[in-house]
């Protein structure tokens, strides 16, 4: 039935199942164990099925989808204001189905398993790193509490190090176990983010869409890879605007009454890929990128009276419209600077 939605609220174990016709007539409410709805789903006639994007909603949509259903992922946030009164799973399950009902919803759009491959061995590194900072975070303490001190910083892992091995630093002998002990950590950690940056670019080689996004100046390997496992099938933006603002690389607006109201970047997007076009685009402004600013541009004009933290922003704003415009495009990048001059 194609006029049949079906909206389920995932869950561990127990799966809630509303179905409903698309004019709103409820045909069913069960509740299923794990084993059971691959089976109910099974003998249902094709028809749309909504799950809310959550940790295990893309796989199931892809079973869904083998099963000869149409599925639709749905944002929690966008189905939570459709539940009516008390929250429960039943609840839950039709506020989704309601929720996409709307004719002007947006839908998370699926992502591959080589996506999600991809997006695992990007996330095992940030962790890596996450974990590693923690570590140099506390031998740094450690060797504050007792008289030594280090300014912020991986960069200088090399001097704790020389003061942790120094036998007349005069430093406890628990103390330094217990600082040898996090060298040590700090060292296998190192060894595996190597690893793991080894491996992304490796990945980022076997890709032509990588390939291409790694012509434009500030974009890595890292931010290639990003781009391809955490962002979504660019011709569902109609301008580059639109994907800036999905990266939440935007003003947050209040406006009313028609005057505009304008505040800090609203950050309501994917942090992965926004994260590393800011940092490709302080790259391009450091000293080094600089001279290669063309003088009178856009962006020297923005450098010489905005702070560069700023500044960076909206390079990256701008960056992310034109990675838009080369995948849409399949076409490498073009400095506009030269372009204009041609």
């Amino acid at each position: 039935m194609k006029d049949m939605m079906i909206g389920v609220d995932l869950a561990k174990n127990v799966f809630q199942v509303h179905g409903a016709l698309r004019t709103g007539e409820v045909q069913f409410r069960k509740k299923l164990t794990r084993k059971q709805f691959p089976v109910f789903m099974a003998q249902q006639e094709p028809c749309l099925v909504i799950f809310e994007a959550c940790g295990s909603a893309h796989f199931w949509a892809r079973g869904m989808e083998a099963l000869g259903h149409e599925v639709k992922l749905i944002a929690p946030q966008y189905a939570r204001p459709f539940v009516k009164r008390q929250k429960n799973d039943a609840a839950d399950a039709e506020a989704i189905v309601i929720a996409a009902r709307q004719p002007e919803m947006r839908f998370v759009v699926l992502k591959t398993v080589e996506q999600q491959s991809r997006a695992a061995v990007f996330r095992g590194r940030e962790r890596l790193v996450y974990q590693r900072t923690a570590d140099v975070n506390a031998l740094r303490a450690l060797l504050y509490e007792h008289g030594h001190v280090f300014p912020a910083g991986i960069r200088y892992l090399d001097r704790m190090k020389a003061l942790v091995e120094d036998a007349a630093s005069e430093l406890p002998r628990l103390i330094r176990e217990e600082c040898q002990d996090l060298v040590t950590q700090i060292s296998e950690k190192t060894t595996r983010i190597i690893e793991r940056t080894a491996k992304l670019k490796t990945l980022a080689t076997q890709s032509d869409t990588a390939r291409r996004l790694q012509t434009m100046p500030g974009v890595g390997p890292l931010t290639a890879v990003a781009v391809e496992a955490f962002g979504p099938d660019m011709a569902q933006f109609k301008k580059g605007r639109d994907f800036a603002a999905w990266l939440g690389l935007v003003p947050r607006q209040h406006s009313s009454g028609g005057k505009e109201r304008l505040g800090r970047m609203t950050k309501a997007g994917q942090a992965d890929i926004r994260r590393l076009l800011i940092i490709g685009a302080m790259s391009r402004l450091n000293w080094l990128g600089q001279r290669s600013i063309v003088e009178g541009s856009w962006l020297s004009r923005m450098l010489a009276r905005r702070p560069k933290m700023l500044v960076a922003i909206a390079l990256a704003n701008k960056m992310a419209r034109q990675l838009w415009a080369m995948l849409t495009k399949n076409e490498d990048y073009k400095d506009p600077a030269l372009a204009d001059a041609t």
